[in-house]
């Protein structure tokens, strides 16, 4: 169940905020992309609860975001996140549930220190603390899903596995300055 949050959408965001949200907003659209892909390509039914699981939590963080910014406030890409998205969970799902949970993996640790990061910043600052809580549930959220992720995989990862958890990494670091930008 998630818990109710005051929007802050009436509030005037410091610039860099609206890049964050912005960037928060790009990434829970791609989060949910992800497990469409999965669902879309993996016929492993363990994988295919977990993706469904996961993906009615990262569609209540997306509407949770998407209420604090307004249209003019998202990002250009949007169609561009969807895609990388849904491609993210389709193409590991051709490989078997390891490369899925070790790509949910990778995905969730990026996220969790791009969450992290935000709430120390507002807390640091002092600003909106209603946000910066929305933030907190939202992270705690994509660690319960990483551990979740790594536990139901075999934690072996041959080289390519290993190269394309470190291309999602740099591909999320990507998108999140593209998406802060627009």
């Amino acid at each position: 169940m998630n818990p109710s949050f005051p929007s802050t959408q009436k509030a005037e965001l410091p610039v860099w905020l609206q890049q964050d949200m912005r960037s928060n907003h790009a990434g829970e659209t791609g989060a949910v992309f992800i497990y469409r892909g999965i669902l879309a390509v993996s016929r492993d039914e363990q994988v295919r609860r977990f993706a469904q699981s996961h993906l009615e939590t990262e569609e209540k963080h997306l509407a949770l975001i998407t209420n604090e910014l307004n249209a003019s406030q998202l990002s250009l890409f949007l169609p561009l996140w969807k895609l990388a998205g849904y491609l993210t969970g389709a193409m590991p799902s051709l490989f078997g549930s390891n490369a899925v949970y070790a790509t949910v993996d990778a995905v969730e640790t990026f996220v969790d220190d791009h969450y992290r990061e935000q709430i120390a910043r507002l807390r640091r600052e002092g600003i909106f603390p209603e946000l910066r809580k929305l933030l907190e549930h939202c992270r705690a959220e994509e660690i319960v899903h990483r551990d979740e992720a790594r536990q139901a995989g075999s934690g072996r990862r041959n080289l390519l596995l290993q190269f394309w958890c470190r291309l999602i990494g740099s591909g999320s670091k990507a998108a999140v300055g593209l998406a802060r930008w627009r």
